[in-house]
């Protein structure tokens, strides 16, 4: 009994550090976004779609070759003769269509074109769930330092009280100046919790974009990287318009409503098919029973004249359906258009704040200097230090704010322009 019992524990403690680890998830944007890709639902299911619109172009390709079909019965006849007889059928038929008013050939087209459709559909799908878990990868990063920048936050406003308190204590500091650095205290820790459930929630988000277990905390690896260059907008237009998968869907989708008109024009044109029939079948002959065979060849042609303008409603109903698409697509030109200017104006906006945030930075950082110079000196206070300390963590911060700002709307753009 104890040597299990000491088994049992050397397993737990070989395994129990992997399950620990298990449920960290450090991950970089690249894998996230690898994840993601692989994983995400909504790509999964716009990949089956796919290998169904696949499958759609086969179906229609099935009607180029002819079609063989076999029936047989068996038929017993009862109290109509002198005696009970049964005869045995047989009958294949070769059917190929040769001409049906070219409907094959646009069904065939048409399906291609859906497929195209579908493609656009699943690139569009990939281009928003990166720039998603882009946005959720970075403001989870952006949270965790805002966490960080609040507990700083708060252990220095509890230095600050211990400092009032003993000062107070002492008759140097009023009860007023005491209630309102605990006022400040509870703020700070309010912000410090909220942070806390920010980080939280920013997890949630891109656990769920990378159908992570639910258990799995994710570490993001990765800084507030940006390479400032100068964006061509006209450029970035001109990809859009030939690069967004909505463009090229409406496209195609074009096709599409232009070989329904054609389909549905074929209702009123003639078919011409050829066919085979081979029968073969049981009879009584002079009190004996006989197989009978013989087969069929024929030529068919038929053209329908009227149908009660069925098939004219048909055809309007297609144009239709091409002049909606075609108004779709001059509407989805102009948001992309929308959209691009839009991402291009934050660009700029966030390369102004970023410089901004730099000023900011080298003031505070001089400061510091200072301040350290004079704590050396004995002029300043270690706490003087520490205010100095966590003003300059501040403009950090805000420049990876600036630099967050940058980083999205550098992927909103990029997305804008077809390619992330």
């Amino acid at each position: 009994m104890m040597r299990q019992w000491f088994l049992f524990i050397i397993i737990a403690i070989l395994v129990f550090p992997f399950i620990l680890r298990a449920e960290e998830v450090s991950l970089t944007l690249d894998e996230a976004v690898a994840i993601a890709l692989r994983d995400n639902r909504d790509i999964l299911l716009k990949s089956e779609d796919l290998k169904k619109a696949k499958l759609k172009i086969a179906e229609a390709e099935a009607s180029l070759f002819p079609a063989l079909s076999f029936t047989g019965s068996w038929t017993k006849t009862r109290g109509y003769y002198a005696k009970d007889l049964s005869q045995t059928t047989t009958q294949a038929t070769l059917k190929q269509y040769l001409y049906k008013g070219g409907k094959v050939i646009n069904t065939i087209k048409q399906k291609q074109d859906s497929f195209e459709v579908t493609l656009a559909l699943l690139d569009k799908t990939k281009l928003e769930l990166v720039l998603n878990v882009k946005k959720a990868f970075y403001t989870l990063l952006l949270a965790r330092e805002f966490a960080k920048l609040n507990k700083g936050i708060l252990e220095n406003t509890q230095q600050h009280l211990q400092v009032l308190l003993a000062r107070y204590a002492n008759g140097q500091a009023s009860e007023s100046e005491v209630l309102k650095i605990k006022e400040s205290q509870a703020a700070v820790e309010q912000a410090y919790a909220s942070s806390l459930n920010q980080v939280e929630s920013s997890t949630s988000l891109l656990r769920n974009l990378l159908y992570l277990d639910e258990a799995a905390k994710i570490k993001p690896s990765g800084e507030f990287n940006y390479d400032m260059r100068e964006l061509a907008y006209d450029a970035a237009f001109l990809k859009a318009m030939k690069s967004r998968p909505e463009i090229r869907q409406y496209e195609a989708q074009e096709k599409v409503d232009k070989g329904a008109i054609e389909i549905a024009k074929a209702d009123n044109r003639p078919n011409v098919y050829a066919s085979w029939d081979y029968y073969s079948r049981t009879h009584l002959t002079t009190g004996t029973r006989n197989w009978n065979d013989y087969n069929v060849i024929g030529l068919t042609f038929s053209w329908p004249i009227f149908d009660g303008w069925a098939t004219k409603a048909k055809v309007e109903q297609a144009i239709v359906d091409l002049k909606e698409t075609q108004l779709s697509k001059e509407k989805t030109m102009k948001d992309i258009a929308l959209e691009l200017k839009n991402a291009y104006l934050d660009l700029q906006d966030a390369l102004v704040k970023i410089k901004s945030t730099q000023a900011q930075i080298d003031l505070y950082r001089d400061t510091v200097l200072v301040t350290q110079d004079k704590h050396k000196a004995g002029i300043a206070s270690s706490l003087d230090l520490e205010d100095v300390l966590l003003g300059y963590d501040i403009s950090l911060f805000n420049q990876k704010e600036a630099v967050y700002d940058y980083v999205l709307a550098k992927a909103r753009f990029d997305k804008a322009t077809g390619g992330l």
